[in-house]
């Protein structure tokens, strides 16, 4: 193990035992739930981070004939995927608490990063749709580029353009207090730890899937 992952690890620990122990304010409505922004908000960092990864290697896919790009998209995607369900499922257990419903279709913040994670169901799809390793990787390469160009628009700027009771939406600000002092001084070490910890997620999966596609060919 490399001596990075024995950071990350030491990291990891001291900002969930942070999240946890720390005093915060009692702010309205989130009261201790609040708490959960040091693992909602920074699980999307980590799957923006790895998204943006996969994009990367699927631009090389394209540029290049190396299948090991394309093996290294997929498991970018994959992993991303994971932290933005992760996402998903922290941010329905707040709004069970602030909204008093685990889902509401009439919140768009919630919906288009359920559309998101749809689009990237479909770029799997895709992928076993096809038997030939070369055209697969260049057509998962192009609609993935495609995927991880919506993302900005699905969680940002779309939402921030319509009603929302979700924090940055609508003039709902997102930094306020409910990012006061005693908040930040966890949940910025915590978006660095999850960015890390998904990148260890992602070297795991890589190596595995690039000695499966070894055995597979052999």
């Amino acid at each position: 193990m490399k001596a990075w992952k024995y950071l990350v690890a030491v990291w990891m620990t001291l900002v969930i035992a942070a999240g946890i122990l720390i005093y915060i304010p009692e702010i309205p409505i989130l009261e201790q739930t609040a708490r959960n922004i040091f693992f909602h908000v920074p699980m999307w960092m980590a799957m923006f981070a790895m998204f943006t990864t996969s994009f990367v290697y699927s631009i090389r896919v394209l540029n290049s004939h190396d299948p090991l790009f394309d093996i290294k998209a997929e498991s970018a995607a994959r992993v991303g995927m994971v932290f933005g369900i992760c996402g998903l499922m922290t941010g329905s257990l707040w709004a069970r608490f602030t909204w008093g419903t685990w889902w509401t279709f009439a919140e768009p913040k919630m919906n288009l990063a359920a559309l998101a994670m749809m689009i990237y169901v479909a770029y799997f799809v895709l992928r076993s749709a096809f038997d030939d390793e070369e055209k697969r990787a260049r057509i998962s390469a192009v609609y993935n580029i495609f995927a991880v160009t919506t993302i900005p628009f699905l969680l940002y700027v779309v939402p921030r353009q319509l009603m929302s009771l979700h924090p940055g939406a609508d003039g709902n600000p997102a930094f306020s207090e409910i990012t006061a002092p005693e908040l930040r001084y966890v949940l910025y070490p915590a978006m660095i730890g999850f960015i890390a910890l998904s990148f260890w997620i992602y070297d795991i999966t890589h190596r595995y899937k690039t000695v499966q596609s070894r055995i597979e060919n052999s």
